[in-house]
């Protein structure tokens, strides 16, 4: 299984032993997918009282809304 910062080190056409993912990460931002933007939904709002230990279909489309919206801010602040 590919993990999101092989998959963003190999799409940025990184060396494996990059640090640029790292920066990122030490600067406040944060690398996201749906999967992982649906276990932290599921982490920080669901918690340990959830009826379910892993998302759900709510976590997945609000993982789904939450990158539309952050792509789309940042397209309107950094236009191409």
């Amino acid at each position: 299984m590919t993990t999101i910062r092989a998959a963003l080190a190999q799409a940025m056409r990184l060396p494996d032993d990059s640090a640029t993912v790292k920066q990122l990460h030490d600067g406040g931002l944060a690398i996201a997918d749906e999967g992982t933007m649906s276990q932290a939904i599921h982490d920080v709002y669901c918690g340990i009282v959830a009826d379910h230990q892993h998302p759900n279909e709510k976590d997945r489309q609000q993982a789904r809304t939450l990158i539309e919206s952050l792509q789309k801010i940042a397209s309107s602040q950094y236009p191409a």
